[in-house]
């Protein structure tokens, strides 16, 4: 595909992950045009204000929610990122029907809309916390990478093909815990959950890249997850803010230990091809192509961050904190 001649919308385009899709997609694809869709006008004033003001960029304001302003926005549209969520899992479990209204029925308002306006590719932006789900938040994710993937189905052979990618956390994202650290650094105090907890950690920027291949090479009803490090809560503390008192304070109501993104269940059809798991449908009715490529995975694995075979070193979290 050439991102030149490709006309590219992306989904909560003022969050975190919106604006560096932006940035990196001006700087190394230089779409015909990229429209930034958000309901936020305040954060599109932002980002042009930053600069983020190019000739190709449109800002489109709307609401997922609302099917019939998707499809104005989608004409013409070649590609689809969606990257719009209610996704702090507090406030989600105290509006769960708001939670429904965005992250699920928003979900099925992009796919009707994908295919009516006749897209050809759309890559969602899933979470780790759709594994085996213990949160509100995580059961809407799920229940979204069902919609996208079975979406390939109502399109049919031909048409619009859609795919999902899952990753975990994200370095300097809003609500990410190098923020929270640093923030309280100034004070000699930092608060900790849990000291066993690990996570799965990558760049912005990394993640982007990501997004920007998956796009490239997927065939329809793929969920990509990348390969990436896993770090220590108590590692990532010694990084960032070594000498500051430590504060216990539990781990929170909907939270885990350890961070999964493949499951034992879904390792059956998955393959490991390089930098990436590819998670295949179970029920691909609207095609019988696969990857060449993958090797299949050991009876019994799960890709937990606590099991991982990459792990950061300090010096690693402090430079990817310092890139922050």
């Amino acid at each position: 595909m050439d991102w030149r001649e490709s006309v590219v919308l992306v989904t909560g385009g003022t969050g975190s992950f919106g604006q560096k899709f932006t940035q990196v997609l001006l700087r190394d694809h230089q779409p015909r045009k990229l429209i930034i869709f958000s309901r936020d006008e305040l954060k599109q004033h932002e980002m042009r204000a930053a600069g983020l003001n190019h000739s190709c960029l449109r800002y489109f304001i709307g609401d997922i929610r609302d099917g019939d302003r998707l499809r104005r926005a989608m004409h013409g549209v070649d590609i689809v990122v969606h990257a719009a969520a209610l996704k702090r899992v507090s406030a989600c479990e105290y509006n769960p029907g708001e939670a429904v209204k965005t992250n699920v029925e928003g979900a099925r308002n992009i796919v009707e809309a994908a295919i009516d306006c006749g897209v050809e590719k759309v890559l969602a932006i899933s979470s780790d916390k759709a594994v085996n789900p213990v949160n509100l938040y995580g059961a809407t994710k799920l229940c979204a990478e069902k919609l996208f993937i079975q979406g390939n189905a109502y399109s049919g052979a031909e048409g619009t093909r859609f795919s999902c990618t899952r990753y975990g956390n994200v370095v300097g994202s809003r609500g990410s815990v190098t923020t929270k650290f640093k923030r309280q650094r100034k004070t000699g105090k930092v608060t900790v959950t849990d000291k066993r907890m690990t996570r799965f950690w990558l760049t912005l920027e990394r993640g982007v890249k990501f997004v920007v291949n998956c796009i490239e090479q997927m065939h329809g009803g793929e969920v990509f997850v990348p390969r990436i490090p896993s770090m220590k809560v108590m590692d990532l503390a010694e990084a960032i803010v070594p000498g500051c008192e430590i504060e216990y304070i539990g781990i929170r109501p909907g939270e885990r230990l350890h961070e999964a993104m493949i499951s034992v269940d879904e390792a059956r059809h998955t393959v490991l091809a390089k930098d990436r798991y590819i998670i295949f449908p179970e029920f691909p009715w609207w095609t019988t192509d696969r990857w060449d490529d993958g090797e299949s995975l050991p009876e019994g694995f799960e890709y937990t961050s606590d099991k991982n075979d990459q792990w950061l070193s300090l010096d690693e979290l402090r430079k990817m904190a310092e890139e922050d």
